[in-house]
């Protein structure tokens, strides 16, 4: 098991480094200039007399493309993210307080997937081609059609025609006011966990009626096990290895996706701060984000693997 560890983890290298050099590469291609940017922003120095090239010179535009490229990764390899480009400020000084925003986000999106998603894949398997199966795979196609965006709209809007009420857009740390921060965290979260639990509930439903019809649960059913024990300690810990590869790669798209939900919830997380920065042309934040977010996947993608032998003890690492 660690040998497999250090390999997946050796392995993760080159990804990482193609992830850096396209990322790399591509904020260098956007519209626009970098310089234009933080010369609106920063207006001590022009003021002070320097000249577009004098502050292109101090940030390190002017150097050629492979030098400035390898002086990222040196920076990456000794911990440093570089510094942003409008305040000079190290990129983690930004991205460590979005962190546990888009954390705590993701965790709560994936507990509410899970809690909806699972027991109705069970329950509409179990009770295939009735009206309750028929009914639960309707209510998993609407959540897959309803945009999530429109949906949290609709929760701020609506409440606030009908009842004078809307839940708080302006983000308020756990230290403030805990009850209103986990209201915050709970609504959006609520919402995208019913749009992503559309696709798990169907997935879970699907390999549950591929298990219950193997062998071993025509044996389990032959020996006179009650319908629970069938169900949840023979069926669902096999029929969960394909559910958890997509809950995996529902938390490596909330690292930095879930964009529009957090910014209409007014939540500070990675993807706004992703969003505003690709906007303003602050290379290094833009960089040190996707890494991370790369990272992140690699990380994920690990831990999802080595699930699957506490799933299936049939599988093994070498």
């Amino acid at each position: 098991m660690q040998k497999y560890i250090v390999k997946r983890l050796l392995l993760a290298i080159p990804t990482l480094l193609i992830v850096s050099l396209i990322i790399f590469t591509i904020v260098r291609l956007l519209p626009g200039d970098a310089l234009d940017a933080v010369l609106s922003d920063i207006v001590d120095r022009s003021a002070a007399g320097g000249t577009k090239e004098q502050i292109r010179h101090e940030l390190g535009l002017d150097r050629p493309f492979f030098q400035q490229y390898f002086t990222f990764l040196g920076g990456i390899v000794q911990g440093d993210l570089s510094n942003s480009l409008f305040d000079g400020s190290s990129v983690m000084s930004h991205i460590k307080p979005r962190i546990l925003v888009t954390v705590e986000l993701a965790l709560l999106t994936i507990f509410f997937s899970i809690i909806i998603a699972i027991p109705i894949g069970i329950l509409s398997a179990i009770r295939q081609d009735t009206l309750l199966d028929y009914f639960l795979r309707s209510m998993a196609i609407l959540g897959l059609a309803v945009p999530n965006f429109w949906l949290g709209v609709m929760v701020v809007v609506l409440p606030a025609l009908w009842f004078g009420w809307t839940p708080p857009v302006v983000y308020t740390h756990a230290t403030e006011h805990f009850g209103r921060h986990i209201l915050q965290f709970v609504l959006p979260a609520f919402i995208l966990g019913v749009f992503f639990s559309a696709s798990v509930m169907r997935m879970t439903r699907a390999m549950m009626l591929e298990v219950l019809r193997q062998d071993y649960i025509r044996t389990a059913w032959s020996k006179g096990l009650r319908e629970r024990v069938v169900v949840i300690r023979h069926a669902t810990k096999n029929a969960l290895i394909p559910v958890v590869t997509v809950l995996g790669q529902e938390v490596a798209f909330l690292v930095g996706g879930a964009v529009v939900i957090e910014s209409i919830f007014g939540l500070p997380g990675l993807g706004r701060l992703l969003l505003d920065n690709i906007e303003f042309r602050d290379y290094p934040i833009v960089q040190g984000i996707v890494l991370l977010m790369a990272f992140a996947i690699v990380i994920i993608n690990l831990v999802i693997d080595l699930s699957y032998a506490w799933l299936d003890p049939r599988i093994r690492y070498s």
